[in-house]
């Protein structure tokens, strides 16, 4: 990236070539706005975020407390304000990223109306989001730059050479709001070619990280639904090779793949996978089924059967035409699917779990470290999970392994705020902070994730409001719960004419019209009562 001074003398260049027909054209007009257009496709977006992701990788492996996070968001302005918080709060965007939840592109993006995490959505809603969010993204690097171009002119207008030259320093150095998203693509809504040509859109918009799981895709069901149907290894691996294709075809050779099992929770396969021979992927994968002896004489018309060394056996088959897998296999299901997977060209793992336990995470990991070592996951801690029971019942069963009195909990009741403030509530509480930084030390969490919580920050904040502003506070209720807060608390959206691109706008004119610019942000524009 060229400097900011380096740009303006480019183009100073630039226009004395062409002569008198751009005398009305401001070099360091031109040069704030290429600086504030950093990104002009998705993807070169794509390409700059894969060798982000790559680098956390890499130091991720050199020292397993450097992970990396992200929350799911569900519009551009949402991805757009956690990001702002993320500078403002904590001062770099370093690993840190979106997610790209299938969930909320069903639950609050679909034309059909809110919808389950079944796959019934239009899939180029998932590619117009990733271009949503990094449009907003952008925008907030126009805002920030815009705001320090305006105390460079005041610096220079005060004739502070100090402070111009600081704050010169802080353009070509700013850091930009765009980061990785990790965009879900459900099964990959159809056969491998649907698979191929969505994930050449997602990847377009500026994807550098496709996630994809192994349920059948006409039966897709969220991570956490009962009713899962996993696929054979071989149609999966397909799907992988169909999203590589894009990546490469699109010139991002080092895009990233999230190989997704919903092994653990999927009891059913659609299927049974074509094997050749004793002890083959297929064979492995029809070694979980369900299945009864039989011999020839008892079969029924319709049977299919399997041979098992000498035996005749015939897979347990439901009404629906779905196969049953054996109960208790699916950790080893989850360990054969991931190893498969990284064999066959994923970058990243993700197990979806049916509760946060470091040590079930750890225990599939470690079988899958003993054969590729440097396998890591990206984890779901998930809103489904009741995170209060769960690590209040792991903090009960551990004191009563230990031989500790527990009589004064309720195993049954543990959610009951009697229990907030006690020994037993603390330590699942402190548990639950460290989650993160302990699975990724012990169980091989390059990435953890939360997959919708801004569809519930949404729901909260918005019942608060409405609970005191249709009720006794009235207008205090936004006022006090809302507006102080964004004074007091630096929140930029106080000034939602500047967050919506007001000021930029007015800048522009300037830039094409001159002192004949009609602006927005005069006197009379209320916005200046915020300061």
């Amino acid at each position: 990236m060229t400097t900011y001074q380096d740009d303006i003398d480019a183009i100073r260049d630039l226009k004395q070539q062409v002569g008198a027909p751009w005398d009305a054209i401001d070099p360091e007009a031109v040069a704030r706005m290429r600086a504030q257009n950093r990104f002009r496709t998705g993807l070169e977006i794509a390409q700059y975020t894969a060798d982000i992701m790559r680098r956390d990788m890499a130091a991720y492996d050199a020292d397993a407390s450097v992970y990396t996070q992200s929350l799911g968001v569900w519009h551009g302005f949402i991805g757009q304000q956690k990001m702002i918080s993320i500078k403002k709060h904590l001062k770099s965007t370093d690993k840190r990223y979106l997610y790209l939840s299938g969930w909320m592109v069903a639950a609050l993006r679909s034309e059909f109306g809110p919808l389950p995490d079944q796959s019934m959505h239009e899939k180029t809603a998932v590619p117009a989001l990733i271009e949503e969010l990094y449009t907003f993204l952008r925008q907030a690097d126009a805002r920030e730059l815009d705001l320090l171009f305006t105390k460079l002119d005041e610096a220079r207008r005060a004739g502070d050479e100090t402070a111009e030259e600081f704050i010169r320093s802080q353009i070509d150095s700013h850091e930009t709001h765009v980061v990785p998203i990790i965009a879900d693509i459900d099964a990959g809504f159809g056969n491998p070619e649907a698979t191929y040509l969505l994930a050449k859109k997602m990847i377009e918009a500026g994807a550098c990280a496709i996630q994809i799981e192994n349920q059948v895709s006409d039966e897709k069901q969220c991570g956490h639904q009962d009713g899962k149907v996993t696929v054979p290894h071989a149609d999966f691996i397909a799907k992988i090779n169909a999203v590589r294709y894009a990546f490469l075809e699109l010139g991002i050779d080092n895009g990233v793949i999230v190989a997704r099992t919903d092994s653990l929770g999927a009891g059913l396969t659609q299927k049974l996978a074509v094997t050749t021979e004793p002890g083959d992927l297929g064979d492995r994968y029809n070694s979980f089924l369900d299945v009864d002896e039989v011999t020839a004489e008892s079969l029924g018309n319709g049977d299919v059967v399997l041979t098992r060394g000498d035996t005749l056996v015939r897979p347990k088959r439901l009404a629906s035409n779905l196969y049953r897998f054996r109960p208790g296999t699916g950790e080893e299901r989850c360990v054969l699917d991931c190893i498969t997977s990284l064999r066959s060209g994923a970058d990243l793992l993700w197990i979806e779990t049916e509760k946060p336990h470091i040590e079930q995470i750890a225990g599939m990991v470690d079988a899958i470290r003993e054969v590729i070592p440097d396998a890591k996951l990206v984890y779901n801690n998930s809103p489904s999970f009741n995170w209060t029971l769960n690590f209040r019942q792991q903090a009960y069963d551990r004191l009563a392994a230990q031989g500790e009195d527990v009589s004064a909990y309720d195993r049954a009741d543990l959610m009951n705020a009697v229990y907030d403030d006690t020994a037993l509530g603390r330590e699942a509480d402190e548990r639950i902070r460290s989650f993160q930084r302990d699975a990724s030390a012990r169980a091989g969490v390059f990435h953890h994730l939360i997959t919708l919580p801004t569809y519930h920050t949404a729901a909260l904040s918005t019942d608060d409001l409405a609970k005191g502003y249709f009720g006794d506070e009235g207008m205090l209720a936004y006022v006090a719960g809302v507006q102080r807060r964004e004074i007091r608390e630096g929140i930029a959206t106080v000034k939602h004419q500047n967050m919506a691109g007001s000021d930029i706008g007015d800048n522009h004119k300037e830039y094409f019209a001159g002192d004949a610019a009609l602006k927005a942000g005069g006197a009379d524009n209320t916005m200046n009562q915020f300061g």
